[in-house]
């Protein structure tokens, strides 16, 4: 953010050099360019970041007023102090080249930032949050969900020159805000377990803007609507959170049958859970893990999937499933309709899952969503068709 004086209009300079490519590129700006005092500099990049913070460092002390780097969008954003720059995109970049070539005095006017309140932005993943799917587990739906990381005023030490605050993005800023939710949903339900809160968040989150209702973007080469591997669940919604009727839990023993599945050895699960606990013969498919998600990677006969919800709203309570199953895929529940009572706290149902794709598929995306009016437990279902290749 730019807090300088408006000194008005100012030249606009982009290094020419026909001969030197690299010379236009703003890692090439060194201390010694003189020539960029009392300017604002153009110039390109593809640097990872390290580079262009030195090219920044260079400009600043060779005099310049401020920056306009064009770069690739899915790189990340990085904080840079001493002088003032935008990010614009290669083709955003290009047109500013074209009006420096194009006019025989460029200019262009630096203008402080301004905080306007009541005006609201679309609700985006950031370009450098980390995407799925899940290379490891692909079964597992990874992000679980997503939460404010971008641009985030937070305290730093007092011993730094930033008055005690700065402007900070990642998964430091957004980790906090989720540590911080879970902290007041464990203290309002004390009994549940860290998987029954991860399950309130996921199956809760805002799936569109808060504010307008529009879909949550994605940041990347070029802007589209978020899916389950942007955002997981969703925004987290920690008002909804704690109230949100049917949680999907896990216990050691859920644990313990996905590391069988996932062929552990049991040595290694017996260290690892503190339990003597030997695989049984009929190993439990990783797709039934208890998870408040459902993710197929590689579809092909139909299959069949248990998940179990526990009921922590009203003792008397019906639920009825809703099923919005991703292009190409057909997903039936049973049952598809749910009765608790005092008894009856905890009901397993079945998902059936088939293709119609006849070819290998990107993922596709829906949802199932288990509601009694006044709740939507929503998880996401994510599903990829794999047909082996035909060899002729």
């Amino acid at each position: 953010m730019f807090y300088g004086k408006d000194n008005g209009f100012v030249k606009l300079i982009y290094r020419e050099n026909i001969e030197l490519e690299d010379r236009n590129r703003c890692e090439s700006l060194s201390s010694n360019d003189t020539w960029v005092a009392g300017k604002v500099v153009l110039c390109f990049t593809i640097s990872d970041g390290q580079g262009l913070a030195s090219a920044t460092i260079n400009v600043f002390r060779a005099g310049a007023l401020g920056m306009i780097v064009a770069s690739n969008p899915t790189q990340n954003l990085f904080q840079y102090a001493g002088v003032p720059f935008i990010f614009v995109s290669f083709d955003v970049g290009t047109q500013v080249l074209n009006y420096f070539r194009s006019t025989r005095d460029p200019k262009v006017r630096l203008v402080p930032s301004k905080t306007y309140i009541g005006n609201r932005a679309t609700t985006s993943v950031a370009m450098f949050s980390s995407r799925g799917p899940n290379s490891l587990s692909p079964e597992i739906l990874k992000p679980d969900i997503a939460a404010p990381g971008a641009d985030i005023l937070a305290a730093i030490p007092p011993s730094s020159s930033a008055n005690g605050y700065a402007f900070l993005s990642g998964t430091s800023m957004a980790a906090p805000h989720v540590s911080g939710i879970v902290a007041l949903l464990k203290s309002l339900h004390p009994d549940w377990s860290p998987a029954a809160i991860r399950s309130a968040l996921v199956s809760t989150a805002w799936r569109t803007d808060p504010y307008s209702g529009e879909p949550i973007l994605a940041e990347g080469d070029i802007t589209r609507i978020a899916d389950p591997f942007d955002f997981g669940g969703g925004l987290v919604n920690p008002n909804r959170a704690r109230d949100p009727g049917l949680v999907y839990d896990l216990g050691i023993e859920d644990y313990t049958h996905y590391l069988c599945s996932m062929d552990y050895d049991e040595t290694a699960i017996n260290h690892l859970t503190q339990r003597a606990k030997s695989c049984s013969s009929t190993v439990t498919s990783v797709l039934d893990l208890n998870l408040p998600s459902i993710t197929i990677p590689n579809l092909n006969d139909p299959i069949t999937l248990t998940r179990t919800v526990t009921n922590v709203g009203a003792i008397n309570s019906e639920y009825k499933a809703i099923i919005r199953p991703p292009p190409g895929i057909s997903v039936v529940v049973k049952p598809d309709y749910l009765i608790f009572s005092p008894k009856i706290k905890k009901i397993s149902f079945t998902v059936t899952i088939s293709t119609r794709h006849q070819v290998t598929t990107k993922y596709y995306f829906g949802s199932l969503t288990w509601t009694d009016g006044a709740h939507q437990v929503r998880i996401p279902i994510s599903v990829r068709s794999e047909f082996p290749e035909l060899v002729w």
